[in-house]
């Protein structure tokens, strides 16, 4: 019993030390170092749970309904072989019917009362234009005018309470926004495609058939666009027009990854004008330009690389009555940032003759702001009339008041520039680019205006006269 009792004794004392020797070592609660909490989320998508993603069905719902397909017929003509031959007496052709030549394309409501935009290739020249809405209906189009300097016509049906597409502000698209294209590729009709703003101010060079006016200030997506979709609507998320589709980057005619829109403020200005005038109003500030890179910037001791540089100044422009000089580099017009030709095409683009605005430039690398009135190619703020801009087209050539500089070294007084020539009258009795029309009959010539004012009247044949820049004097007879 008593050695019983010993081992319990010593048993109960090893436990009591135990325990003591467990507290006396025991971490207390305050050195407890606690995991850190991180916002982390499974990656795996479960039902019910929102996504982050664009919205188009609301903007697709409206523009679909405002976007026609566009049939355009042209007739063949005859060939050489019978124009020849039927220039000899007892020749006698074989009425032969030729098929009409088809194309399709797409257009854009914009009123209810039927004006529609669409490109200027798709119903160019065309003997027949029908027009298809989204409902089936189809109608008789009518070409108001066509303005190839932008690829734009304008084009009208019979019939009201039609929906139509407002237009944004093209000013306001930003890259990466995303954007619809709808149209009706490949006879596909009411297709809307999906894509962001790739680009902006894109000049790809596909308008070099126009009047030696043209204006190339393109809005890049990656939209998937195809034949078929030309004149469709380019529309932002809120369903507002902000670009008419007209063309892709493509070496194959298909779809391969960028599409290119006419902006939307280009759009509503040409429509407008020849929805009032039958005429686009095209206004000129008169300035020869080059674009700042960074070897011209380094050449002409500018501060960095942006804008477009005055070269020249034709006289009697609304650029030199405004104050602009030689040397000075534009980075805005009206607010907006000028940092390429293509850039300052569009913002002038969008105004009138006889409109105002302010010019942003450096001067010396300083700042300064000039007002200036815009005027028309001929240098006035007066409408140029569409059987006007038509006699110049016939006679092939573009024009513009010959520069103070030139005029000269030249020795003249006055004088019309041709910077653009094309077939025409002109070219067919041999005058070249760059000749200087001074005298019609030996009426002075300055502008445009003289030129349509002199050929208007004229019976059976003018004399006309003028030097090329390297000096050579010419006269050339033009038969009517």
């Amino acid at each position: 019993m008593k050695r019983f009792l010993t081992y319990f004794l010593t048993a109960f004392a090893g436990a009591l030390l135990a325990l003591g020797l467990f507290r006396a070592f025991e971490p207390s609660k305050s050195s407890i170092v606690h995991p850190v909490s991180i916002p982390v989320q499974q990656t795996s998508y479960t039902a019910g749970m929102p996504l982050a993603a664009p919205d188009f069905v609301d903007a697709a719902n409206q523009s679909v309904h405002a976007v026609v397909h566009i049939m355009a017929e042209w007739e063949q003509k005859n060939s050489y072989y019978d124009d020849f031959f039927s220039l000899f007496d007892g020749y006698r052709s074989m009425p032969q019917r030729r098929a009409p030549i088809s194309g399709t394309g797409s257009g854009v409501i914009i009123s209810p009362d039927g004006y529609i935009v669409t490109n200027n290739h798709v119903v160019q020249d065309a003997s027949k234009i029908e027009v298809t809405l989204n409902d089936k209906r189809t109608f008789p189009g009518k070409v108001i005018g066509t303005d190839p300097s932008t690829d734009l016509a304008l084009i009208k049906i019979e019939s009201t309470d039609l929906p139509s597409l407002a237009f944004g502000n093209s000013d306001d698209v930003k890259v990466g926004e995303w954007v619809l294209a709808v149209g009706n590729p490949f006879n596909l009709t009411s297709t809307v495609t999906a894509g962001i703003v790739s680009a902006k101010a894109r000049n790809i060079n596909i308008l070099n058939n126009s009047d030696g006016t043209s204006i190339e200030s393109f809005i890049q997506t990656d939209a998937a666009v195809n034949r078929g979709n030309s004149g469709g609507a380019l529309v932002n998320t809120r369903g507002e027009l902000i670009g008419i589709n007209a063309a892709i980057a493509s070496g194959t005619g298909y779809y391969a990854g960028y599409s290119f829109a006419i902006p939307a403020n280009i759009a509503r200005k040409v429509a407008n004008d020849l929805m009032q005038f039958g005429e686009v109003q095209r206004a000129y500030i008169g300035i020869q330009i080059r674009e700042v890179d960074a070897s011209l910037a380094d050449e002409k001791g500018l501060d960095q690389p942006r804008g477009v540089y005055v070269a020249g100044i034709l006289e009697n422009s609304s650029a030199s009555k405004a104050g602009l000089k030689v040397g000075d580099v534009i980075v805005g017009i009206h607010g907006n940032s000028i940092n390429s030709y293509s850039e300052l095409q569009e913002s002038v683009a969008q105004y009138s003759p006889g409109d105002e605005t302010t010019i942003q430039v450096l001067r010396g690398n300083e700042p300064v702001e000039l007002k200036v009135t815009l005027t028309n190619e001929s240098g006035t703020t007066a409408l140029v009339k569409r059987e006007e801009s038509e006699s110049l087209n016939d006679l092939g050539v573009s024009l513009r008041p010959v520069d103070q500089e030139i005029a000269q070294k030249l020795g003249i007084n006055q004088g019309a520039e041709i910077y653009e020539l094309r077939k025409g009258k002109l070219s067919g009795i041999g005058i070249r680019k760059g000749f200087i029309i001074t005298r019609i009959d030996r009426k002075p010539v300055r502008n445009a205006d003289d030129i349509r004012k002199l050929l208007k009247p004229s019976q059976g044949g003018v004399l006309i006269e003028g030097v090329y820049p390297n000096g050579v004097r010419a006269y050339y007879g033009l038969g009517f």
